[in-house]
């Protein structure tokens, strides 16, 4: 099929919820380590590691190599059989996670892992009331969106009960209009009255990103989960990480970016970079909560031994090449340089993330605040005209997301940092 059909195929057979971006949807043909093609031969460089899952670079030849091994020994068995790849894998994970989560349950995507750590969550406290951030995103099923707390992403009419919304640490858009630190995190400490006015006092769980990540890398400060956390404890909760977007290295030196804060949750969920590009979901609990999970259930492809294996060796990779180091020390490179491009242009209001996860939020004017969302949008057309790709995200997508594979290098840093100074001066005046 050339371009055209394809693009024709895609509007005529796939559900037209599916959004894309750019004008002109973009038709990727392959790729390989940090670049894609697309069907017409035109080379990108992936900064944004579609989206935010490719941790070790496009096909990596480690993983496929284990993955074809794997393939030509086993496919599958579903989870009513057991396998040696994804009891392997459980192994390896409660190895590397903080505290005594040893427990893992395998699914296909981040969705179904935070599905199963609420429903792990709500059989261990007896509970049925969980928390939930402002402008959070939790995935894409009923309950996903129902506990995501962003609009846009929330569809099909009224959302299942159960689930109230605390305040983010936005700090560049204090909801209380405060600044840091003498705001004495009052977003923070507010989770004590949210729970004492909209819950019955006892709730299953909290559940948090570390970093936020379709809102725009909303990173808050140092104390906002430690008195999050000590709030939720006291209330009998249980402390759920989504790190579907910053496990696995991505915020640099740490396994989990929930251990970037001293946190050590109940719960940890995950995804994406996990399999770099395989479909798997993680959901790993304290031994007591997942004995909670009383009866029997299963997982059709979850635990598949192919994506276990795919799962293992991205692991494997992280810690051979020092990837963790990789993404703090580029990581910091990459901050610092954008850090040179708010210097530069008025566009660019706010730099924010950690490690390999960074952001710059635009905006018309830095006293207002006014979201940039169109010129965003043409920065990322100028962008993919110059064989750049970046992600956007934020409330009213005026956001910049940046998360290039955990083994990118400083000249590619550099030149990403060339072609978004050339996009930032031709959006001006837009």
């Amino acid at each position: 099929m050339n371009k055209d059909e394809i693009l024709l195929a895609q509007k005529e057979y796939l559900f037209p919820a599916v959004f894309h971006y750019f004008a002109e949807p973009l038709v990727i043909s392959h790729a390989k380590n940090q670049y894609v093609w697309d069907v017409d031969g035109k080379q990108y460089l992936d900064f944004f590691g579609g989206i935010v899952t490719i941790s070790v670079g496009h096909c990596n030849d480690h993983v496929d190599a284990a993955v074809r091994e794997q393939s030509a020994k086993l496919q599958h068995v579903s989870t009513v059989l057991v396998n040696e790849p994804q009891v392997r894998l459980a192994k390896k994970i409660a190895e590397i996670t903080p505290g005594n989560l040893r427990k893992s349950f395998f699914t296909n995507s981040g969705t179904e892992a935070n599905e199963t750590a609420i429903l792990a969550a709500r059989c261990y406290t007896g509970s049925n009331e969980v928390i939930a951030l402002r402008y959070s995103y939790h995935g894409r099923s009923a309950m996903g969106m129902a506990m995501s707390g962003i609009g846009t992403w929330r569809l099909g009419g009224t959302a299942p009960p159960g689930f109230v919304f605390a305040h983010n640490a936005y700090c560049y858009r204090c909801p209380f209009g405060l600044t840091y630190p003498s705001c004495d995190v009052r977003c923070a400490r507010d989770m004590e009255d949210l729970i004492k006015t909209t819950t019955s006092g006892r709730i299953a769980a909290f559940i948090g990103e570390p970093i936020q990540g379709v809102a725009g890398y909303i990173t808050p400060p140092p104390e906002y989960f430690s008195i999050v956390e000590g709030i939720v404890k006291r209330h009998g909760g249980v402390f759920i990480a989504d790190e579907v977007q910053t496990g696995w290295g991505r915020t640099g030196h740490k396994w989990f970016g929930i251990e970037q804060w001293g946190i050590t949750p109940d719960i940890i969920t995950s995804a994406k970079g996990f399999g770099n590009g395989a479909p798997i979901g993680l959901t790993v609990a304290r031994p007591e909560i997942a004995d909670a999970l009383q009866g029997v259930t299963l997982s059709t492809f979850g635990g598949n031994p192919v994506a276990t294996t795919a799962a293992r060796a991205v692991i494997e990779f992280i810690e051979a090449e020092n990837l963790r180091v990789n993404a703090a020390e580029t990581g910091a490179y990459l901050r610092a340089r954008m850090e040179e491009l708010q210097a530069k242009h008025l566009l660019i209001g706010d730099v924010r993330g950690m490690g390999l996860m960074q952001a710059m939020e635009l905006v018309r004017d830095r006293q207002t605040k006014e979201p940039a969302t169109r010129e965003t949008l043409a920065i990322m057309e100028a962008a993919r005209e110059r064989g750049l790709l970046v992600g956007k995200g934020g409330m009213a997508g005026n956001v910049l997301r940046c998360t290039p594979p955990l083994n990118i290098g400083r000249a590619e840093v550099d030149h990403f940092i060339d072609v978004i100074d050339e996009c930032l001066t031709s959006a001006v005046g837009l």
